[in-house]
């Protein structure tokens, strides 16, 4: 039966008929409540009398409150639908916020920060928060706020905010695989991920060790709250990173009534709680599960890129604890465990694009983040935050290779498995404790100064052993390559300051520092500054610039080839410095409606101290961080450069009148420099990137809502080269010819995407069914070539995962 005749005969239709004989049961007008606090933006300190005025839909229908001593406001009866709020105050600069989305089934409650004004000039509107607009007001270029609702309003994301992250100007994400995302041409291990101001593990499930990105993310969206998404030149708070930084923030649950969501579908079934610790003291508690299994897929006969089916469960959850005079301390966390058994050897001849197709692959991962913040305004200038955290991550991998033999099978000559010797088995761990202490300090209504520290204590434990596969193997000779207890600590202070000359000119500066002790590395200060100059009739000039610095993944630093007179490995790349980048970008902003802006990005970027090869040739660590695999260095000098430049395009449409569209676009090189000092594409040098999606919602009675989405994404092709045959054959691993690498490239990524999504509001309760069709179209995409143990090529083309319908049915109460 073709996939989409299943997909039909499947529960959706059944589900679809209960929820709309649910929605017809009920005829009354619906509403509910929208709620919050306002702090200043420099102190936390609570706001009393802000004005708080709600935008009734298109209508334009005005009511309003006030804040009380606490900061706190309430609006009652607010239609159901995606609403308006703005705030002003004497002496602050406006908030406006147009797309609030009201339910049936859960309060609205908003934490909105206000900056103070200084004196406003004739002709200049001042609004301090618009949709999309960073929360960090020391960034002034290349940062954008994402929401809740755009993780999943945007066709393709399924709730990942990584995917998401992939439809925004110089963002790639052409692996439909994985969710690794390229920014400006760097490799994606240089993203930062932070959770609650601490640098967190890669919080991927499936994750491969080095990389950051994965199949599936563990951070579940229905714990976020507004969050900021760096592409470069981002301020002097956030080190460890050369290419971007998500600084995720979640949010603190209703602390006045009890909420529950489930969703089931295609990925598994995901549960959520929220509600009251203590009504009285305002404390709280938000939790979510969610266990998945993709066995629906198979029953389908979707493809995933594998026969097996991959195992996952995730946890994320926060506790709220208000403090008097505006302080809270909350306790929070992340945590998530995978498994799969790629098991080709029950049918030979099968393939994944998981990892290599000559062997039975088992593979383990778990990844976890707790941590405690504690917040205090000191007073009505200074505000102080402290965060501890303990992390860990654990990736273990066993592989058994394949061999087989020729057999006589109903009288045609067969492959036939032979033997399944044990090749490979390691096991990576690392744990890490972090604090994190900040100041904010406002100095007076121009200009505010912010400093702290953050320190990471990491603790090692690498073992590897594998047999040699040049041939002929010898199934008895193991090598041990990894096998490392150790730890080392990561310090970095930083201090930025903002100062607004005027309404219209604002500066922002900073200095970072950094030192890691496993290989003695201390970065000369790097500079971060960025400048802002608003131009008449809302429009916007910005420059930024600065140098960032980031250490190599861990276990790099451990692994040899080679032992001492004692047998002990000689770990030759122990010392291995930072990587360096330095960062220039110019912006232009225009607010063409005031529901629709125009965006421009130009930048270049130059990188330093890569490491690449002793020996001359094209290697350069600036070309790993993404896929399945590994890597296995020589040893390396801190001698590689590349650079990148480019111009970047936005045009965004942001909801009202029942529609948006994001239209995005880069024309981009990105290069590097080996130590056989040849200039060469990188990997990720694709050359453009083009993104467009738009959603209508069309609304009906009774307070339900249907609404169409498209995506559409064309990326130039990764960079490839001619496969080395002979040594090919010889290390039975895909070699590729060093003095002609990334010549060569894969023809152009695209994909077409679709998502229907059906909302129904009943009393205290909303429905919501959504069909996600990834790449409808079933586009023929290359993803890589790999390994075959098979002349004359001894290599294959490996295809993308091609037509994917994710299926999700979500109810609120």
């Amino acid at each position: 039966m073709p996939t989409h005749q299943k997909l039909w005969n499947s529960p959706c239709y059944l589900i679809i008929g209960i929820l709309l004989l649910t929605t017809s049961l009920s005829a009354q007008s619906l509403t509910q409540t929208i709620r919050g606090t306002v702090v200043d933006s420099d102190s936390r300190f609570p706001l009393p009398g802000v004005n708080v005025v709600l935008i009734t839909g298109d209508s334009g229908t005005f009511s309003g409150t006030s804040t009380d001593e606490a900061g706190a406001f309430r609006l009652q009866g607010v239609p159901l639908g995606r609403q308006a709020l703005k705030c002003s105050f004497t002496g602050y600069q406006d908030i406006y916020l147009n797309n609030i989305i009201v339910s049936s089934a859960k309060e609205v409650v908003l934490t909105l920060e206000m900056e103070e004004a200084i004196q406003q000039l004739e002709g200049v509107e001042v609004v301090a928060t618009r949709s999309g607009e960073v929360n960090n007001e020391m960034a002034m270029v290349s940062a954008r706020q994402f929401s809740v609702d755009e993780t999943d309003r945007y066709p393709g994301s399924r709730g990942d905010p990584s995917r998401m992250a992939s439809n925004f100007a110089g963002v790639q994400g052409a692996d439909d695989s994985r969710n690794d995302i390229v920014i400006r041409g760097n490799s994606p291990s240089g993203i930062l991920w932070q959770v609650e101001g601490i640098a967190i593990p890669n919080p991927n499930h499936f994750n491969i060790p080095g990389t950051a990105g994965g199949p599936v993310n563990i951070i579940n969206n229905k714990v976020l709250a507004n969050s900021d998404f760096y592409t470069g030149a981002f301020p002097a708070e956030f080190g460890n990173s050369i290419a971007g930084v998500f600084d995720i923030r979640y949010r603190a649950g209703n602390n006045q009534q009890y909420e529950f969501s489930s969703q089931v579908g295609f990925l598994g079934l995901e549960l959520a709680a929220e509600g009251p610790v203590s009504r009285e003291k305002g404390s709280s508690f938000l939790l979510t599960y969610r266990y998945s299994t993709l066995g629906l897929f198979q029953a389908l006969n979707v493809n995933i890129g594998v026969d097996a089916i991959p195992n996952y469960q995730d946890l994320n959850f926060k506790l709220n604890f208000p403090l008097q005079g505006g302080g809270s301390l909350s306790f929070w966390g992340l945590g998530g465990a995978s498994t799969i058994d790629i098991v080709l050897s029950e049918e030979i001849g099968s393939s994944t694009i998981y990892g290599a197709s000559d062997r039975d692959q088992y593979f383990w991962t778990n990844m976890g983040a707790t941590g405690v913040s504690y917040t205090r305004p000191v007073n009505e200038n200074t505000f102080l935050k402290v965060v501890l955290a303990a992390s860990r991550e654990s990736v273990d991998a066993e592989h058994d290779l394949i061999l087989t033999k020729d057999s006589l099978v109903n009288g045609e000559v067969k492959q036939v498995l032979d033997a399944l010797p044990e090749v490979l088995d390691y096991t990576f761990r690392t744990g890490k404790v972090s604090a994190h202490a900040l100041m904010y300090k406002k100095l007076n209504s121009r200009s505010t100064l912010n400093y702290g520290i953050q320190a990471d204590g990491y603790f090692f434990h690498f073992l590897d052993s594998a047999v040699n596969m040049v041939d002929p193997i010898d199934f008895s000779q193991w090598e041990t390559r990894w096998n490392a207890r150790d730890n080392a600590l990561l310090l970095q202070p930083y201090i930025q300051f903002k100062h607004k000359f005027n309404e219209r000119l604002a500066l922002s500066a900073g200095l970072h520092l950094q030192y890691f002790s496993l290989s003695k590395s201390l970065s000369p200060v790097e500079p971060r500054l960025g400048l802002e100059y608003q131009l008449p009739n809302q429009a916007t000039l910005s420059l930024g610039a600065g140098i960032h610095s980031q250490i190599q993944q861990p276990y790099l630093y451990f692994y040899s080839d080679s032992v001492d007179a004692q047998g002990e490995l000689i770990l030759y790349n122990k010392e291995m410095d930072f990587t360096y980048s330095g960062h220039l970008v110019g912006g232009y902003e225009k607010w063409i409606a005031p529901d629709a802006r125009l965006k421009l990005e130009t930048y270049v970027q130059r990188l330093w101290n890569i490491p690449v090869e002793m020996v001359p040739s094209s290697f350069s660590l600036i070309n790993q961080g993404s896929g399945f695999t590994r890597f296995f260095p020589e040893k390396l000098k801190n001698d590689g450069t590349g650079y990148n430049y480019g111009l970047e395009a936005t045009v965004e449409k942001f909801f009202s009148r029942q529609f948006f569209f994001l239209l995005t676009g880069a024309l981009f090189e990105s290069k590097y420099r080996g130590s056989d000092g040849i200039v060469r594409d990188t990997d990720f040098n694709g050359n453009f990137a083009f993104n467009g999606l738009a959603a209508y919602e069309f609304m009906f009675d009774k307070g339900q809502t249907l609404t169409v989405g498209c995506n559409l994404t064309w990326v130039g092709g990764r960079r490839t080269g001619p496969v080395d045959a002979a040594l090919s054959a010889y290390n039975n691993d895909l070699v590729y010819e060093d003095a002609l690498r990334n010549t060569e490239q894969f023809p152009a990524y695209f994909r077409p995407d679709l998502r229907i999504a059906f909302k129904a509001n009943t009393p205290k309760v909303t429905h919501e069914v959504a069909l996600d069709l990834t790449n409808f179209t079933g586009q023929q995409n290359i993803l890589t070539k790999s390994y075959v143990n098979k002349s004359p090529d001894y290599y294959r083309i490996d295809y993308q995962l091609g037509f994917l319908p994710v299926f999700y049915y979500k109810i609120d109460f």
